[in-house]
């Protein structure tokens, strides 16, 4: 990966176009943090519930995030992950479980400081 100061700020080079990592522009570094998070997290769980035969469509994920507002660089403290999922009920409890599984097998959240609440919810809709 390559970064660059460009006229905009920060760009990561990407052969497709570069990726602006600047908030009033494109995405923030903490809002690309996050979303390396949700994302890593999407992966994750799509695997484990096709390891565990469980057949579901992810209609939508939502990511919120809050800082602490006490720290001087004010980190990133949670980041609570919902996962908007078709699944059929006989399975839903089995792909509820199945969230418990997400943040030691991912390894974005494994980077993170281990004060960092990564929280992850499933809400099954028709």
């Amino acid at each position: 990966m390559k970064l660059v100061l460009g006229e905009n700020g920060v760009e990561l080079v990407h052969p497709a176009g570069n990726w602006h990592l600047k908030q009033t522009i494109g995405y923030s570094p903490v809002e690309a943090l996050v979303a390396s998070v949700a994302a890593c997290s999407i992966y994750v769980y799509k695997n484990i519930l096709e390891n565990s035969g469980i057949a579901f469509e992810l209609v939508d994920a939502t990511v919120n995030y809050e800082r602490d507002a006490d720290k001087k660089a004010q980190p990133v403290s949670e980041i609570t992950i919902n996962f908007e999922m078709k699944v059929a009920a006989a399975d839903q409890k089995k792909a509820s479980r199945a969230l418990r599984l997400i943040a030691p097998n991912c390894p974005v959240i494994q980077t993170l400081d281990a004060s960092v609440v990564v929280e992850e919810t499933v809400s099954f809709v028709d």
